[in-house]
């Protein structure tokens, strides 16, 4: 009697919480819409430090804050939402037209070909997408297996055999990307600069010499850090340290 009263009070406060979280993101929307940004946006930050991360959420303070003019922020979030969900054409659109406004143009390194098609492939769909795809290709896997080693025809046992052939490399394959977008989101190796106007050093001190300028909205990947201060890598490999407070972590 006990645990279906607790079961039932669960499910009541999940459908609670579910239905606050709905009149919410409602009413961010609806201050999206007639324009009221600096409401939207409050509204959106508020939900995600309540329910967590949300890849429509950042998305959509992302766009909140590009119609501010606050670039610097959208970009962050932007970055932020396809960390989660990397295959969303909308974001990567927006995020390249607000770096558009951004001083810095930085030419990133090129990758080698096959690199960049493995990237372009495991960024097509989110890492749950893959995590399922993986686990519905293994239980085909299975399946192959079985009618391998248990059929009595031969043509099933062939086309179970080159079928489980090309589960395994999708499994292979799938699992990596899962592993390789989930290391990106709990790893946060990306940051963006926040300070309008920020000078890299040589060194982890402010009596570094002077590198390159950095501007608001560049997004850098930090490599170390000492103290207060970030080793950071620029989009075109150059390298130098910045000082915590002048970048976020996407």
């Amino acid at each position: 009697m006990i645990r279906k009263l607790l079961f039932l009070i669960t499910i009541c406060l999940s459908v609670c919480a579910a239905t606050a979280q709905d009149a919410d993101v409602k009413e961010a929307e609806a201050a999206y819409s007639v324009e009221q940004y600096d409401k939207a946006i409050d509204l959106y930050e508020s939900l995600i430090r309540s329910y967590g991360d949300s890849y429509e959420l950042f998305y959509n303070l992302g766009n909140a804050y590009y119609k501010k003019g606050r670039i610097a922020e959208a970009i962050l979030n932007y970055e932020r939402a396809l960390l989660i969900n990397p295959g969303d054409g909308d974001t990567r659109h927006n995020l390249e037209m607000a770096k558009e406004q951004t001083v810095d143009k930085i030419e990133p390194l090129q990758e080698f070909f096959l690199t960049e098609w493995f990237r372009s492939v495991q960024n097509l769909v989110s890492v749950d997408t893959w995590a399922t795809t993986g686990i519905v290709c293994f239980m085909l896997l299975i399946a192959c297996l079985a009618l391998f080693f248990f059929s009595k025809w031969m043509y099933l046992k062939k086309t179970a055999f080159y079928l489980g052939t090309v589960m395994i490399v999708i499994v292979v394959f799938v699992n990596i990307f899962a592993c390789n977008q989930r290391r990106e989101l709990l790893e946060r190796k990306g940051a963006i600069v926040f300070s309008a106007t920020v000078t890299v050093k040589s060194s982890p001190d402010n009596s570094g010499n002077d590198l390159f300028v950095l501007h608001e909205g560049t997004k850098v990947f930090i490599r170390n850090s000492v103290g207060e201060w970030f080793e950071i890598v620029r989009e075109d490999g150059d390298v130098g340290w910045i000082n915590k407070k002048d970048i976020t972590i996407i």
